[in-house]
C-alpha cells in the first residue's frame, strides 16, 4: 500500500485512530493532564474530563431505529468516554463504516448508493458490529427518519459537521482501485454519497474541495499546491503562510474553532495540512493534540498528508485496521487483472 491512492485512505484511518482517545477534549489543559504529549496510539480512559455525553439522548422509536444496542446504558452518564471500549490504534465508527464502504465498492466493482445504504443500515442495526459508545447526530436523525417509515434515500438531514467528510478518502481510493478514471464522475459519486446522510451546501462544497485536492495530488502536485488551487474559497495562500508560523493550538483553538462545525473546521484542517505539508507524522499528531473534533478533521489532514508523503511504518504497524486493508485492496486489483 505504498501508492498515493492507498496512502490517502490509510492516512485518514491513522489520523482518526491517533485522535480517538483525545477526541472532543476542548480544554487542552485537561487533554495534556490526562494523556501527556500524544506521540502514538493510545487507549481511551474513563473518565473523559470533557465528556458531555450526559447531555445526549436517543430513544429508538422501534426496532427499525435501534442503533445504540448495549451502548445505550452509558448515555446520560457523566464522564463517559465516547470511545471507551476501543483499543489503542482502533478506529471510530465513522471510519469503520468507511472500511465497509471500501469493501462494498471493491466486492461489487462499482459504487452503488442504494447498495451502500442497505449495508449501512444492516451494520448499524447489528448488535456488536462496532464497540463505539457514541454515534453522531446524523446517524440518530437518519435512523429516526427510517423508523418513521421513510425510504433510506430520504433519511439524510441538513448537516454542517465535518464528520460528513469521513468517507471521502475511502470512496476515492476504492473508486480508483476498481478503475474509475473520470475525475468528474468521481466528484459526482463522492458528492452523492455524502448527500445520503449530510445534505446542504456547507458539506457539499467541502467534499468537492477535498476531492479536487486529492485529485490534484494524485496528478503529481504537492500538498500545498493542491490546497492553494482548490482551497482558495476557504483560505488564501497569504493567510496560510502567516498561520504556518503560529502554534498548532493557535491555528485550531483560537483562530479556528476546534469544534465540528463547517466552514471553520475544514479551514482549520487545511491550515494544519499546509503547515505540515511535508511531515505526515507531525501533522497527524498536531491535529490530535489540538483536541476538539480531531477525529473528523483527520479525514482532511490524514488524507492530504498521506497522499503527499510516505507514511512511517510505526503508524502502519500499530493500526488495528491494517490487517483488513491489504485483503480488501487485493479484491479490487485481482478483479482488474
Amino acid at each position: 500500500m505504498s501508492d498515493p491512492i492507498s496512502r490517502l485512505f490509510l492516512g485518514s484511518l491513522i489520523a482518526d485512530a491517533v485522535a480517538m482517545p483525545v477526541h472532543w477534549y476542548y480544554d487542552t489543559a485537561l487533554l495534556d493532564r490526562d494523556y501527556g504529549e500524544v506521540d502514538g496510539y493510545l487507549a481511551p480512559k474513563n473518565p473523559h474530563a470533557g465528556s458531555i455525553l450526559w447531555r445526549s439522548h436517543y430513544q429508538a422509536r422501534n426496532e427499525l431505529g435501534e442503533i445504540l444496542h448495549d451502548q445505550a446504558q452509558y448515555w446520560g452518564q457523566r464522564g463517559i468516554h465516547y470511545h471507551q471500549f476501543l483499543e489503542a490504534g482502533e478506529n471510530t465508527v465513522n471510519y469503520q463504516l468507511a472500511m465497509e464502504l471500501v469493501r462494498q465498492v471493491l466486492e461489487n466493482g462499482h459504487y452503488d448508493a442504494d447498495a451502500w445504504l442497505e449495508r449501512y443500515v444492516d451494520r448499524m442495526r447489528t448488535p456488536g458490529w462496532h464497540r463505539d459508545t457514541y454515534v453522531e447526530e446524523y446517524h440518530r436523525a437518519f435512523f429516526d427518519n427510517l423508523a418513521q417509515g421513510n425510504k433510506a434515500r430520504t433519511c439524510g438531514i441538513v448537516d454542517i459537521h465535518i464528520g460528513g467528510l469521513a468517507h471521502i478518502p475511502a470512496l476515492f481510493a476504492a473508486l480508483r482501485v476498481v478503475g474509475e478514471e473520470a475525475a468528474e464522475r468521481i466528484e459526482n459519486m463522492i458528492r452523492e454519497h455524502v448527500s445520503l446522510t449530510h445534505q446542504g451546501p456547507a458539506v457539499d462544497q467541502a467534499a468537492l474541495a477535498l476531492t479536487r485536492m486529492l485529485l490534484e495530488i494524485e496528478k503529481g502536485a504537492d500538498v500545498r499546491s493542491a490546497i492553494e488551487k482548490h482551497g482558495n474559497g476557504w483560505i488564501g495562500k497569504g493567510k496560510l503562510i502567516k498561520l504556518e508560523k503560529k502554534e498548532d493550538r493557535f491555528i485550531v483553538g483560537r483562530k479556528y474553532t476546534p469544534a465540528c462545525y463547517l466552514p471553520e473546521s475544514f479551514t482549520g484542517s487545511l491550515a494544519l495540512a499546509w503547515k505540515y505539508a511535508d511531515d505526515f507524522e507531525g501533522g497527524i499528531l498536531a491535529n490530535a493534540r489540538c483536541g476538539g473534533d480531531n477525529c473528523h478533521r483527520g479525514a482532511v489532514v490524514g488524507s492530504l498528508l498521506g497522499a503527499g508523503n510516505s507514511i512511517p511504518q510505526k503508524w502502519i504497524g500499530g493500526l488495528k485496521a491494517r490487517e483488513k486493508l491489504d485483503p480488501l485492496f487485493a479484491i479490487g486489483r485481482n478483479e482488474q487483472s
